[in-house]
């Protein structure tokens, strides 16, 4: 008897044992699909916030698509237009694309004619430029301004005081000028005088036209006579008292005012003949 009961209180035991283990696994099963669950929730959530901004962006590009046809429609209707309108002017193709095709080559023709006048230019200005000494240079200013060469002398440098006569100071400076003016054969040359704006005194000048105009005059025959230029490359020109550049109120004004300018510029004979030939378009 007591063997029987003590076999029932061992199984009795067991059974207890086995239905808290069952009770555990159960809890954290039923946790994990507690967890499941609203993890799924919020995915749920997002897929729907998802397919909302879906459908919205569907409806933006629908409304796009019709604007896009719209706009398309309009484009082939005038296209069909302007096909129409070609054929009943009965409008050549391929002489349009021929009077193209001329325009181009006159173009490049005149690209290629200003390269080679601006290569040209660079050359002589360097050259010019290393032939001048230190202290030439700080009275002598060389620029080269939309494909032309200024060459812009002090007077100082060039005449005596208040007069139009050379000076023997210039006769350097003048020799190194000319030899660039004879190496590049193919320019013109101006010889332009320049003055402040302070009225001349001397009798047998009127006023600063003829002071100008006389300086301008002195250089050329200087350069003629003396250095051998070519007398039918050179022009003599006054500008008098009305192309300053700087201010008359000042003695170093007056002074950069009174100035001679040698000018240089390639000949327009290519560019005129270019021009003669340019493609007549209808």
């Amino acid at each position: 008897m007591k063997k029987l009961f003590l076999l029932l209180a061992i199984g009795v035991l067991l059974t207890s044992c086995v239905s808290k283990k069952a009770m555990v696994t159960l809890q954290n099963d039923y946790n994990k699909l507690q967890t499941d669950y609203h993890a799924a929730q919020v995915t749920l959530a997002e897929n729907r916030a998802n397919i909302k901004s879906l459908e919205e962006r569907l409806a933006e590009a629908k409304a796009e698509n019709r604007r896009l046809q719209t706009a398309y429609d309009a484009l082939q209707a005038s296209l069909d237009r302007s096909l129409q309108q070609n054929t009943e002017g009965n409008v050549s193709i391929a002489k349009l694309v021929d009077e193209i095709n001329a325009s181009n080559k006159f173009i490049k023709q005149l690209v290629e004619a200003k390269d080679r006048s601006d290569s040209l230019n660079m050359v002589l200005t360097n050259n010019l430029t290393r032939s001048l000494s230190k202290e030439e240079l700080k009275e002598v200013d060389v620029q080269v301004l939309k494909g032309v060469v200024y060459i812009s002398l002090a007077d100082n440098m060039l005449y005596k005081s208040g007069s139009y006569q050379i000076n023997e100071r210039a006769a350097e400076t003048l020799s190194k000028i000319a030899k660039i003016i004879t190496d590049y054969k193919d320019y013109e040359v101006l010889i332009e005088g320049n003055t402040d704006n302070v009225p001349i005194k001397q009798t047998n000048i009127r006023n600063n036209w003829d002071l100008a105009a006389l300086r301008a005059s002195s250089v050329v025959q200087e350069l003629q006579n003396r250095y051998g230029v070519d007398p039918k490359r050179l022009t003599a020109g006054s500008r008098g008292e009305y192309n300053p550049i700087a201010d008359n109120d000042t003695e170093l004004g007056r002074q950069r005012n009174r100035r001679t300018q040698i000018i240089i510029t390639p000949k327009l004979d290519e560019f005129m003949e270019l021009i003669g030939q340019a493609p007549e378009g209808e």
